[in-house]
């Protein structure tokens, strides 16, 4: 059966005037007017779009299912706007809810007036003995009770403990393992399930799950791996290897596409972990965290490479990325820059690089998965970054253009639960970067949203997230009552696109982001 959806707007580089789109058997046979339309395929079930916006669905590049929909079902302390209210939001929470642990999410100090964190102190006055975790937004570092620490019993003793404040390194890892212990598999499920129907409600059809073992272990993945959903989830496991008979054992063991995703380098600019080449400006004797040394990191790139499965590594600060650049180097002697294009390795996040080291990454093939909403949470010069760095080395971050200019494939997710999961917002802080020159144009935003995560997910056939004869059927309908049709000087702001470009015009974002009608995959409707 077909089905022929008409009166619509199509958004597709192929035909920009399409007003109607068929779909047989999960892939898109054709697109054009409605009047061919309807004699092309006079016996197709018919849906009138009443004028609805229809784009490639969305794919998520980087999120993490459990913790989103704990923070979806749960605690989220992402509103707090100060020390007293996220303390507010934590005791209202535990009187609703007087049986339970604690699992919360979203603090973030650098916007409060007080500019402190929540301690132990702090929450134990809220909660008494009951086991609590509190992560910062970045979940680089957390607030443990009393009670929680005492389910971490070597915890004083391992790197990143303090008394009172918030646990960094591995006692967060430790504490955030006690936390994952008490969550029952009825908690987990339920979590994941409104993580991916919050996704297909969002025009979102596909996540990369960032896996490994100190975000939430194998049972967490192996649970993950088992869901039957419908938005498709393209897992990466963030494991080290030292050969390629362990990296191939490892794939095998984790069903993953690859040992990339959150492989830790470094931390977070926010816990201030991650790794620096200079001091951060508010903690002059800092420089962050090196979890991952040189010669680990160039170790797990070769053997990698040489099983020729994806690799990559969770790297943010400008020591992180220069020790990964030299590891590519190495491996790049060994194997050549063709073997590491085939692999299709990845760098998450990447937000403190240089020119010279986004050119060598561009020639080498490698992508970058990387979350705008950063640069719009944090961003400007008075905003966390600039806190952290001082302004001269804030503005440097985040830099979508020059990555695009240097040839790296860019691909953009959310990191959810650190941001939210609505892809036009992403769009929209994209093409809207705090620092002049740094933002990319609507149109390449969306692409990285779609076309670029499909291929940084290794899907490379040409196709898969664009409408066009032959595609997957894979997409979403907007209510989006306005389109951008002319072309003024402000045009990445107004998201205008010329007429005489022969490129379909995007919805103006000035407001809410659409409203999503329906989501699609591979013709099966998700949502809607």
């Amino acid at each position: 059966m077909t089905t022929l959806l008409l009166n619509g707007r199509v958004y597709s580089p192929a035909m920009p005037d399409a007003t109607a789109l068929a779909v047989r058997d999960g892939v898109i046979a054709w697109l054009g007017s409605d009047d061919v339309g309807r004699n092309q395929f006079p016996d197709a079930q018919v849906v009138d779009l009443g004028g609805a916006f229809v784009a490639p669905a969305f794919v998520d590049s980087h999120i993490h299912l459990t913790a989103t929909g704990l923070a979806l079902s749960g605690l989220d302390l992402r509103p707090a706007t100060s020390l007293r209210h996220c303390l507010q939001l934590l005791g209202d929470y535990a009187r609703a809810h007087p049986d339970d642990s604690i699992w919360a999410h979203g603090w973030d100090e650098s916007n409060w007036p007080e500019s402190i964190p929540p301690g132990t102190d702090d929450v134990d006055a809220v909660v008494g003995d009951r086991p609590a975790y509190l992560a910062r937004v970045d979940v680089h570092s957390a607030t443990a009770s009393t009670a929680l620490r005492r389910l971490a019993p070597r915890l004083p003793e391992t790197s990143g403990f303090t008394p009172q404040g918030p646990l960094t390194g591995d006692a967060h890892h430790l504490v955030r393992a006690a936390a994952r212990a008490r969550l029952t598999p009825a908690q987990r499920a339920h979590a994941r399930s409104a993580a991916l129907n919050a996704a297909a409600a969002a025009g979102i059809v596909a996540v990369h799950e960032c896996a490994g073992p100190d975000i939430g272990g194998l049972d967490d993945w192996d649970e993950i791996r088992a869901l039957d959903h419908g938005v498709e989830i393209v897992g990466y496991w963030g494991e080290a290897v030292t050969t390629a008979g362990q990296a191939r054992e490892l794939i095998e063991r984790t069903g993953a596409r690859g040992l990339a995703g959150d492989l830790f380098v470094d931390g977070a600019l926010g816990s201030r972990t991650a790794w620096l080449q200079g001091p951060y400006a508010d903690a002059p004797d800092c420089v962050g965290n090196t979890y991952l040394d040189r010669e680990a990191i160039a170790a797990h790139l070769h053997a990698c490479t040489e099983a020729g499965i994806t690799a990559g590594f969770h790297v943010i600060g400008d020591a992180a990325v220069a020790a990964v650049v030299e590891a590519f180097e190495s491996v790049v002697a060994t194997f050549g820059a063709p073997a590491l294009a085939r692999c299709g390795h990845r760098l998450e996040h990447l937000e403190m690089i240089t020119e010279e080291q986004a050119r060598r990454l561009g020639a080498w093939g490698v992508l970058a998965s990387m979350q705008p909403n950063f640069d719009e949470l944090w961003g400007g010069e008075t905003g966390m970054y600039a806190q952290r760095l001082g302004a001269d080395r804030a503005r440097s971050l985040n830099p979508f253009a020059l990555l695009a200019s240097q040839g790296v494939p860019l691909a953009f997710g959310s990191d959810s639960p650190v941001t939210g999961m609505d892809p036009w917002a992403t769009v929209r802080a994209a093409a809207r970067h705090r620092t002049p020159g740094s933002a990319l144009s609507p149109r390449a935003a969306f692409a990285a949203l779609t076309r670029g995560a499909w291929r940084a997910a290794g899907v490379r056939d040409g196709v898969t997230g664009t409408l066009v004869p032959g595609a997957p059927a894979s997409y979403a309908i907007w209510e989006a009552d306005e389109l951008e049709v002319s072309a003024p000087a402000d045009a990445v702001q107004r998201w205008s696109t010329d007429q005489r470009s022969r490129v379909p015009p995007l919805p103006r974002l000035d407001g809410p982001s659409p409203r999503c009608r329906q989501t699609v995959h591979r013709g099966v409707v998700l949502h809607g």
